[in-house]
């Protein structure tokens, strides 16, 4: 489920999918029958509260200020599925502070999918100290179904 509050930026989000799934087919990664199943799996929303009460994993990808990341993250935990888990696309701020404004830390997790590193099939999952081991392992797994090379790192405490 993709969300966003600007109908412009969620049909852009929506484009930028099918384009990437479209360059799949044509470099024979996925089927077009894939790709037509994955498009089926798509839906939208227009508040993050009812994508918050659809989903398992949530991954915000914000621009980098911490309040916004904190804004978001309060919503994942106020609107959020039992057990779901919030992830969070920063490439600078600490997972660990985030998570400290949930109730669930142990849920909270850093998915960087870095656009500089000359391998962009790279996912990068940021463990924090509270983050779960069961957390790691489910994103973990959500970066090898993307076909990404998973490398898991730990958040520095210094």
């Amino acid at each position: 489920m993709l969300e966003d509050v600007l109908p412009e930026m969620l049909e852009a989000g929506v484009a930028y999918i099918r384009e990437g799934l479209e360059d799949a087919v044509g470099r024979n990664i996925l089927t077009p029958e894939q790709k037509a199943r994955a498009l089926e799996n798509l839906s939208t929303a227009r508040s993050v509260e009812d994508a918050c009460r659809a989903a398992d994993l949530l991954i915000e990808a914000l621009a980098d200020e911490m309040e916004l990341k904190l804004e978001i993250f309060t919503l994942f935990d106020k609107f959020g599925l039992p057990g779901a888990i919030f992830a969070s696309n920063t490439s600078s701020l600490p997972i660990a502070e985030i998570a400290a404004i949930t109730f669930q830390a142990e849920n909270c997790i850093g998915m960087r999918f870095p656009r500089s590193a000359p391998n962009t099939e790279t996912l990068e999952i940021v463990r924090a100290r509270e983050t779960s081991d069961e957390t790691v392992a489910a994103c973990v797994e959500v970066g090898r179904r993307m076909g990404k090379e998973v490398v898991v790192l730990e958040e520095s405490t210094s």
